[in-house]
Order: C-alpha cells, then structure tokens, then sequence
C-alpha cells in the first residue's frame, strides 16, 4: 500500500497529479483548477525564497476567507516555513504580539478595506516591528499599498518569482520533512495571554484525512467555507481536507444569511460545515423558501450546544445526508473525536463522537478529558513550563473540558473546567443548563455563566435569544428549568438578547458576558 502525503507539499503535488482539470477554488470571478493552484503556490513560494525565506522561518497570514489565502498559505509550507494564521478580529496590538514572538520573516496582510487599513494599524501600533517581506492582498478594487523594500503587491510576487528557478522551488518542498513544524496557530486567550501550538506536517495531515473520512468528504463536493481559514477548522478541515480529497474549496469572507444561501444555490454546494447558529439562522430565515437548497449533502458542527430538534431539521428540512458532531482543540491539532455518518440524531446532538486519528480517550478522576496519540501536538510555542502543565508525562493532554464516555466509547462534553461555578456547595455546570434550555420552545440558543450571589455564592444567569417570532418570557425559561433541573441548577436571572458574543470558531464568548458591569 501506498505511503499516504506526509507533508502538505507533496499532499498538494498529489493533489494536481490526481485531480488536475477539477475545479479546486471558485471565489467568485476567480476559477483555478488543482494544476492551476500547485502552479501558482510554486510561484508564491519562488516569490518567497527569492525574498530570503529559509527554511524553519514562519510566514504569517491576517487576512480574510479568499483565494489568495489558500494559495499563500500552502506557499508558505512549499518554502519550508510554519504558517501562522492571525485572527481577523485581532487589533493591531494582538496581531503585533504574536509577530513578534514567531519571529515572523513574512506577512500576507488584507489591503484598505471598509475604512480598516491593518498595515497602517500595525505600523502606527508598533513601529519597532521589522518583517523582512510584506504582502498586502486586494481587497476592494483599486486599492493598492505603496511598495517599497519591504512591501509588495500581491501582483508584484510574480516579478518577484523570476528570481528563482521552478526546480528550486520543488526541491526546497522536497526537502519539507513530516516533523517539520506546518503550523503555529494561536488558542484564543481566554484565559490569559494565548499561546502558539506546534504541529507537524504528518499530524496536520492526520487528522485532517480522518475528519475527511468521517465526514465523507469526496472530489465531486463543493465546499462552502464559511469558518474562517486562520481557525483551526477553516484551515486545516476546510483547505487541507479539500487537498487531500479534491473537494472544491469555495471562501466566504463573511457569514451572511441570503448569500450564503445564494452560494449554495448558485454553486451547488454540498458541504457545509459550521456553529449551530449557522443552520438555526438558515431554518428560522423568513424567506428561506425561496432559495435552493436542494444540493446540500454534508454538514458537520459543534463547538457549542446542538438541540436533537436541529439536528432532526437539519436532516428533514435541509436534507442534508450527513450530520454529525466533533470535539477537538488546537493542542490536538485541532481535532480529537467525531460521530459517524450513520449516528442517530440522539447520538450527534448529545455526544461529540468517539476518537478519530488514533487518539486515545479517557476520563480523569475529576471528570477532565484526556486524549492522547501520535497527533497531540508538540508543544506550546517557547513555553516548555506551559507545555509540562498540559500534557503529563505520560502523554495525556489535559484538555480542560468535563465530559464522560459511554459505553460505546462515545464522548459528552459537560462544560469546561473553568466555565463551572458553585452554588451553595454544589458544582454546576452550564452546558447542561444550556441543553435544557434548548428543549423550551421559542428559545434559539442560551449561555449561562454564574453570578456573585451572597447567600449562595454564586448563582446562574441565563443569556437567551428568542428564536425569530417566540415571545418566551423570562417566567418561562424559568419555570422550565424549574420542570426538568434540580433547584440549584436553576438560573436565578434570565436577561433576553438579539444575539449571543461568539468567536470566530462558533464559541460562545462567556469571557465577554462576564465582564459586563
């Protein structure tokens, strides 16, 4: 049998050997087949090499979901170099931060867009920052960014390219080896300052072919990818996985109800991954019927609260085939367990599934999930102190999640360590709140988080959206809580919003409602 790609250059050289003529991006006007895109990668990476790329360096990317991320980002790794995805959220100082601790000798950065000019940001934010090679990508037509030693075009790379030889380019992506570094993507924060996790090339590619193979990702999708690319999702389950399957990568920059059901139609998209809130706002859509959704085939979620209800919509009303739900974080290189095609609706709202990619599962005695395998990742980025905390020496990694197995080996996420609160001496933890709440009718999804409270220390209170024409009260949700949770489980105060704070990888932001006064 045939070793599978260990590294994304020779995952991508297989891809234009296997799949050539098909379609590998449409992003709107642009086009470009699978020989198309290795031709343009190599001419990117030539463009780097020319610029004093070596390998081992890390090439960053702050820039929304388009083409030129694709073929920029797989560039990246053809030269030798980590990629280092930035968040598009991020503010000047963020993204300058984490610059600076990669060390960063390469930076594709988004042009002057709706009034937003992030070079000029970071420039202005920190001006001791020195990239060696800027690339600003267009964004809005007619926009260009002076050039100087330092910055360049996106269509100024190929003048660039000429510098270098196509076989030394190719020969400098043979020389890519399955241990090198593919990527540093950076947790979110939450609990401090974030911090870079490290993963090679063989594990990348890992899990990224056994989230494919579960969601049986084929060379005749077309994949609507709305999860942005410098999440773990977007990037390696959207762009990878579109690599080593054939599936057709379609970006979205951002989630908007009407043109994603557009695209879906004009485009025949067949998968369509992402947060719940993103089928929810599809179904409740008032004028939903009024567009083609007849193609759609696949879809995978979580990273949040699944109601049966959804999923049971999902399959009935949308049609998708398959359905199902994954847990992983970006310490597991971005995965860890997921359900199968032919799970229940039970199964994929209630549980995430059971291990993929040879990871082993096991609770702790305090209810932590643990995982462990050959695709946990290497380390925390220069925090060895961080790293010996998170993953023992045994090899397990301490996830920070609560959750139990069942019998099937299936896992449940019940909260995270950090998000349970105590109430009068007894552990509370929102998830199942959240689950709960879910079953009332007119209520679209929940956060809970628990609140100063002097006789109880801390009580829960409940963040709901209404689904689109409900008017549940606040009585309401509570007395249903009161119907189906013990009494100390029950939110004492329920505060009704349009919408919920989430990050960029569907999850709820509880950080943000904390800190509210």
């Amino acid at each position: 049998m045939t070793t599978p790609a260990q590294t994304t250059p020779t995952a991508l050289h297989e891809a234009a050997r296997t799949f050539g003529d098909l379609p590998a991006i449409i992003d709107g006007e642009v086009t470009l087949d699978w020989a198309q895109v290795s031709a343009a990668v190599r001419e990117v990476a030539r463009a780097l090499i020319a610029r004093g790329v070596e390998r081992g360096d890390r090439i960053a990317m702050w820039a929304p979901n388009t083409h030129h991320w694709v073929v920029a980002a797989l560039a990246a790794q053809y030269a030798g170099a980590a990629l280092v995805p930035l968040n598009t959220r991020y503010v000047a100082e963020e993204a300058a931060d984490v610059l600076a601790r990669v060390e960063a000798k390469a930076l594709f950065i988004t042009g002057p867009f709706l009034g937003r000019d992030r070079l000029a940001e970071l420039r202005s934010t920190a001006p001791e920052l020195k990239i060696p090679t800027i690339v600003v990508i267009p964004v809005e037509a007619g926009t260009a960014a002076e050039s100087d030693d330092t910055v360049l075009n996106w269509s100024e790379l190929a003048a660039a390219a000429q510098a270098v030889p196509e076989a030394d380019a190719v020969a400098r992506a043979e020389s890519v080896r399955p241990e090198d570094i593919s990527d540093i993507l950076f947790t979110s924060g939450t609990t401090g300052r974030s911090k870079g996790t490290l993963v090679a090339h063989r594990q990348a590619l890992s899990v990224v072919r056994a989230w494919a193979d579960c969601a049986t990702l084929r060379s005749d999708d077309n994949y609507l990818v709305v999860s942005p690319f410098f999440h773990n999702f977007g990037y390696k389950a959207g762009i990878l996985a579109c690599v080593l399957t054939g599936a057709t990568i379609v970006p979205q920059a951002t989630f908007d109800v009407p043109q994603t059901m557009r695209l879906i139609g004009e485009r025949k998209i067949t998968v369509l991954p992402g947060p719940p809130t993103i089928y929810q706002t599809i179904l409740d859509f008032p004028e939903r019927a009024n567009y083609d959704l007849s193609s759609l085939r696949v879809s995978t979620t979580g990273a949040a609260t699944v109601p049966v209800v959804l999923v049971e919509r999902m399959r009935s009303e949308l049609e998708f085939e398959v359905v199902v739900t994954a847990y992983g974080l970006s310490e597991a290189a971005g995965f860890g367990t997921m359900c199968r095609a032919d799970d229940d609706a039970e199964t994929v709202a209630n549980t995430c599934g059971r291990p993929i990619a040879d990871f082993e599962l096991r609770i702790a005695d305090n209810g932590e999930v643990l995982l462990r395998g050959p695709n946990v990742m290497l380390g925390y980025l220069d925090d060895p102190e961080s790293t010996a905390e998170t993953i023992d020496a045994e090899g397990w990694l301490h996830t920070g999640d609560i959750g139990a197995v069942d019998e099937r080996g299936y896992l449940k996420i019940t909260d995270r360590l950090k998000d349970m609160y105590i109430s009068g001496g007894f552990n509370v933890y929102p998830a199942e709140i959240e689950q709960a709440l879910a079953r009332l009718d007119g209520v679209a999804e929940s956060a809970v988080i628990g609140v100063p409270d002097e006789r109880m220390g801390e009580v829960g209170k409940a963040y709901v959206v209404r689904r689109s024409g409900a008017n549940v009260t606040e009585e309401q949700v509570i007395a249903h809580a009161k119907g189906v949770l013990a009494n100390f489980k029950v939110p004492r105060f329920v505060e009704f919003r349009d919408q919920l704070p989430y990050s960029a990888a569907g999850k709820v932001l509880k950080r943000e409602l904390r800190e509210e006064k």
